[in-house]
């Protein structure tokens, strides 16, 4: 009898609490070590330094009368005050809505409009876009329409006086079912789909890639992918608060020059990446003249890993602990992923296995489990499944069965391991 394309991941103990409730922890365990180095901002932050910077950052938002399950925005690239408020909206309860910085003003409105946000932090303007401009375009006439009450504009005078007018917050657990982060969706089948992820469902995904390149809190993580991406922001920020790494923040946006020296500069043991950011990495005129003898591990994610990229990155990088992984935004994001200690071979051919807690399968299009060995679609299912699409249950029913599980809507083969 043929085996069937199903396979779980390993039980593992769940956490069950708030991300606030998390970093505290790592805060109080790990207080000296640097939590946050955002290069391009001159910016080093120990954990003690930065729990004490998000508790200003959580009264500013108290201050301007945000709360428990508020909706707050936040526009930017790479920054030292995105990671701040990331954790301050933990802090006081509220929901991060994540907005992407390559969106026009029309992508802004519809984002305004749908999430309902009630504040939006953002840089006034950078080489790339003027900022404001397109904040005032998004707005004009949709007034009446928005739940919009602040824009705050980091390094201006409302944001370096939030702290100032700030009020106290109290003691707040959040339950680990409350969603706490809201990221959508490319829209290429349609509008954005705004998907809406729980602490549990962030905090645990992060704790797998955590145990599974076994990220400690002596490591130091070069995150070049952008914190508005799940990347960034579940792989990135939450492994840091998770574990006690140190999250390297190289620049605003990705630049592999950037990259390549803040991995020699700060003896970085773990680097992150998209394929093609590995490509520009290794072909960069001044490649040959940074040490990665400090490299241990990483991730590539993203996008299918060329075989010769991973070999090249497991031998000039000198990453031999360089792993692939696999997922969606729907899925918090990580579902399969190769082992640290799998073969050479096993980690460049394929995106490895079920993780912790974590179910997969790979159906027709009946719906029947497929042999090993037959193409089919994945589904998933476990605590990494979304609550769901914000304010679509058609779109959510079409998602994620009646089980449980997500059909994800991309093609696999399972093998025998």
């Amino acid at each position: 009898m043929s085996m069937l394309s199903y396979s779980r991941g390993p039980d593992a103990p769940l956490i069950d609490a708030g991300i606030w409730e998390v970093f505290e922890g790592t805060a109080s365990r790990f207080p000296d070590n640097e939590a946050l180095v955002a290069r391009h901002q001159g910016v080093r932050l120990t954990f003690s330094e930065l729990a004490a910077a998000v508790e200003r950052t959580a009264r500013g938002l108290a201050g301007l009368g945000l709360g428990a399950q508020d909706r707050i925005g936040v526009w930017a690239t790479n920054c030292a005050e995105w990671v701040q408020l990331h954790l301050a909206c933990a802090r006081i309860g509220a929901v991060l809505v994540n907005v992407n910085p390559a969106y026009r003003s029309y992508e802004l409105a519809f984002v305004l409009r749908k999430s309902g946000m009630k504040a939006l932090f953002l840089w006034e303007k950078d080489k790339r876009s003027d900022y404001r401009a397109m904040v005032d375009e998004a707005i004009a006439g949709q007034s009446p329409g928005l739940a919009l009450e602040h824009v705050v504009y980091f390094g201006m005078e409302k944001w370096t006086r939030m702290p100032a007018q700030g009020r106290d917050i109290p003691a707040r657990r959040s339950a680990a079912d409350e969603v706490t982060n809201i990221q959508y969706t490319s829209g290429t089948t349609g509008s954005p789909k705004g998907v809406l992820l729980t602490h549990r469902n962030v905090l645990n995904n992060a704790r797998v890639i955590a145990d599974g390149l076994r990220i400690g809190e002596r490591d130091r993580i070069v995150v070049p992918v952008p914190l508005y991406h799940c990347f960034g922001c579940v792989i990135g920020t939450l492994v840091s608060v998770v574990s006690g790494a140190t999250l390297i923040l190289p620049a605003a946006t990705f630049d592999a020059l950037s990259t390549l020296e803040a991995i020699h500069a700060e003896r970085a043991t773990a680097i992150y990446g998209v394929p093609t950011m590995f490509i520009a990495e290794l072909e960069h005129p001044a490649f040959h003249t940074f040490d990665y003898g400090s490299l241990r591990t990483g991730l590539m994610a993203g996008a299918p890993c060329p075989v010769e990229i991973m070999k090249r990155v497991a031998s000039d990088m000198q990453c031999a602990g360089m792993t692939v992984a696999y997922g969606q935004t729907e899925s918090s994001p990580v579902i399969t992923m190769s082992g640290v200690h799998d073969s050479l071979e096993r980690r460049v051919s394929t995106v490895g296995q079920a993780c912790p807690n974590t179910e997969v399968k790979i159906v027709s299009t009946s719906g029947d489990t497929v042999p090993v060995g037959e193409q089919g679609e994945l589904c998933t299912r476990g605590y990494l499944v979304m609550k769901g699409y914000d304010q679509e249950p058609e779109a959510t029913r079409r998602a994620v069965d009646e089980d449980g599980w997500l059909h994800t809507g991309d093609l696999a083969t399972m093998d025998a391991h």
